[in-house]
């Protein structure tokens, strides 16, 4: 190329008028292959400034032939130092030898500066004369940065930290690099045309390489945890990601691999999996694996209908065995301990540290309950052999509680919960010893709780209403009160009585809040008849637990402060439960304090057993209420007729009123009023009633005329 230069510029530049014809008609020739050549060509005199330049010097530097004419050929450069360089190079050049390729940094006319690769060689006439020089330049910026971006790529696959294999599409090996030797101890001339499967360890079935081979065909990359063999015969785990890369077909040519050693990274997981499962003292499943061992367990036994005992134990003395020899012999202890557990076990159970000196034990396959109790002494009398550690003989025992799945049908938590409850009961019944878990008792517990809980809803979502039932002089027909009755009503199952929620509330504290709330709205309703006229005193039931808390009196107080506007004699305390009256003084200086603020008291059943002649002589009480199981039946039963009979003779010996509850016809008013009791109140007088209707009854109520005689 630079020889075909040479001529055009000795024709070019050197031609003379005297040449001949025939020479101009060839220099014209050789001037137009010049100026179409690509390259850029400048062409130079001696003294360094530009003769003649083609249109690829114009196309690549922007310059016209008119920019450059008697321009120095510096203008092509980026800095000074680059120029003096290649006016070194020019004088340097011997005959008509050409210089080796040199780079530059070249500017153009707009100023952006580009790469060059610049060849140069002097032209010198026949006899040796200098004429100037010719240069080719490209610019070779793109060139350079694909070669930097070569040396890259190929710096990058030798110093990897991750091992990288590339392949064809056989899967022969045909290059590796250096993290790869170094990972496998393999060299790379021993694993150049080799089939990469010579590093499967066998430790991954054929299923698992065919479904990796699947994907990489169809998606063209895999990844994942792969075990391989190094030289040495060892495994080591890695993590191995394929790519799979395409010609311009879409045929795959090569594979390209990178894997990196977990190893260590896997032994620090299956350390901390240990860690998380099993306690580090005594390598036994910890709580986290016990959840996940008895979840299995309880598939297990449903699908084969058998049981599961959970057992949980706790270890009696433990304590003073830690303070008399310290926690590091308590250690020893544990450790040994629950090897002799263990062995007491059959094949299949599980014995599980829970934490501290508690352990608890899953026994499986039960086909009886009984299967287990041979075990269970197994472990009580492992627990209790005394353990020798260091010359010290140390002896402690075991308490088990334990329940049984499906019979017990709760979920994994509580299943632990109710063996632990179960142990409780065994250590209260003496230690060293196993107590089975009462079902039945626990859902009574459990139904009483939701009963409690429903109930204290109800009253925050104020479901209680009052019902009055009237209370009459049957002689006069005088209304003399009302009693006023509680009653839930339901949401859903409508107008509950309460004997069906009252019972589960007593002794508890809702049974506190209650009672409050029945004395609250019975002192509103009281001040709302008495709005419209109607001066009636309520009689509201107690419990003897609330008569005994401590603050009673306090309470009434700051209800009737509540309701100024009512007369504290038109609420009077019935008293229920009077067989749960303890203190006999206390309460009768609670009831005298409760006359002090104007609060009357009736005791109510009187009569059933629960009530004594020391009731009625050591409670200040004005009423007495005969039982309506005594006054229902009094008419076909001579032995209840006595009972009434009794009452009321003992009511006008103490000097006290009584009424009679369960008058339910016209004959039981007629038969009370002989023996001399006039008040009463009943379904044969009046049904309890919501309160709005109480007035209409007020109004048109008359006694029977039977009664008047």
């Amino acid at each position: 190329m630079l020889t075909v230069l040479l001529l055009i510029v000795l024709v070019l530049s050197l031609r003379k008028p005297k040449e001949i014809k025939a020479y101009e008609v060839e220099a014209a020739h050789l001037q137009s292959i010049f100026a179409d050549i690509p390259d850029a060509i400048v062409v130079t005199g001696t003294d360094g400034k530009v003769a003649r330049i083609n249109r690829g010097m114009e196309l690549l530097f922007g310059y016209s032939v008119n920019d450059l004419a008697g321009k120095s050929t510096s203008i092509f450069h980026e800095s000074n130092e680059d120029y003096d360089q290649q006016v070194k190079i020019r004088l340097s050049l011997d005959g008509m030898g050409e210089f080796k390729p040199q780079e530059i940094n070249c500017r153009r006319k707009d100023g952006s500066v580009f790469l060059g690769e610049t060849i140069s060689k002097s032209v010198k006439s026949a006899d040796g004369k200098s004429l100037g020089f010719v240069a080719v330049i490209k610019d070779i910026s793109e060139r350079k940065k694909g070669e930097e971006k070569l040396e890259l790529a190929a710096s990058l696959f030798i110093n990897a930290r991750e091992a990288i294999v590339i392949a064809d599409k056989d899967a022969c090996v045909i290059n590796v690099n250096n993290a790869f030797t170094q990972m496998t101890e393999y060299s790379r001339e021993e694993m150049i045309g080799k089939d990469s499967s010579l590093l499967w360890s066998g430790k991954h079935s054929v299923a698992f390489h065919s479904e990796r081979r699947r994907l990489i065909l169809s998606t063209g990359h895999w990844d994942g945890e792969q075990w391989v063999r190094r030289k040495n015969g060892e495994n080591i785990a890695i993590h191995r990601s394929v790519d799979a890369v395409y010609d311009e077909n879409g045929t795959i040519k090569n594979y390209v691999t990178m894997f990196s050693d977990i190893t260590a990274m896997k032994k620090d997981q299956e350390q901390l999996k240990l860690s998380a499962h099993y306690d580090s003292l005594t390598s036994l499943p910890n709580r986290v694996a016990l959840a996940d061992r008895l979840d299995q367990a309880m598939v297990r036994c449903e699908k084969h209908q058998q049981s599961v005992a959970v057992v949980f134990l706790d270890l009696d003395g433990f304590k003073v065995v830690n303070d008399r020899y310290g926690h590091a012999m308590g250690d020893k202890l544990l450790v040994a301990l629950s090897h002799r557990m263990r062995e007491a076990l059959r094949e299949g159970d599980i014995l599980s540290r829970f934490g501290g000196d508690e352990f608890v034990a899953i026994l499986t396959d039960l086909a009886k309950i009984s299967d287990c109790e041979r075990v269970l002494e197994r472990l009580l009398k492992s627990a209790a052999t005394p353990v020798s550690v260091d010359d010290i003989v140390m002896q402690v025992s075991a308490s088990m509680g334990i329940t049984f799945y499906p019979q017990d049908g709760v979920d994994t938590e509580q299943l632990i919960r109710h063996a632990d409850q179960a142990m409780y009961a065994a250590k209260q019944g003496g230690k060293n010893r196993y107590s089975f878990f009462d079902t039945a008792q626990d859902k009574a517990v459990t139904a009483q709780k939701e009963s409690l809980s429903n109930i204290q809803l109800a009253l925050e979502g104020q479901e209680f209403v009052l019902h009055y039932q009237p209370k009459v002089n049957m002689r006069s027909g005088d209304v003399i009160g009302v009693e006023a009755l509680i009653r839930w009503q339901h949401a859903t199952c409508g107008l509950v009585p309460p004997l069906n929620f009252l019972p589960a509330t007593e002794g508890q504290a809702v049974s506190l809040d209650i009672g409050e709330w029945v004395i609250d709205t019975a002192l509103a309703q009281i001040s709302k008849w008495q709005s419209m006229g109607i001066h009636l005193p309520v009689s509201v039931n107690i419990s003897a637990y609330q008569l005994q808390q401590t603050n009673f009196v306090t309470r009434l107080a700051k209800l009737l402060a509540a309701h100024r506007e009512v007369n504290p004699r038109h609420l009077e305390l019935e008293v229920l439960e009077t067989g749960a009256l303890s203190d006999f003084s206390e309460v009768a200086e609670t009831m005298n304090a409760c006359h002090q603020l104007g609060v009357e008291f009736a005791l109510d059943d009187f009569g059933t057993g629960y009530s004594s002649l020391t009731y009625l002589r050591r409670l200040p009480a004005h009423l007495i209420k005969i039982d309506q199981s005594f006054v229902r039946d009094m008419l076909d039963d001579a032995d209840d007729m006595a009972i009434v009979e009794g009452v009321i003779g003992l009511a006008r010996t103490f000097k006290r009123d009584v009424i009679a509850e369960g008058v339910e016809t016209i004959e039981h008013g007629a038969v009370l009023l002989k023996l001399g009791c006039e008040l009463a109140q009943g379904y044969g007088i009046a049904r309890p009633m919501p309160a709005d209707d109480v007035p209409a009854w007020i109004r048109d109520w008359t006694p029977d005329i039977s009664w008047d005689t």
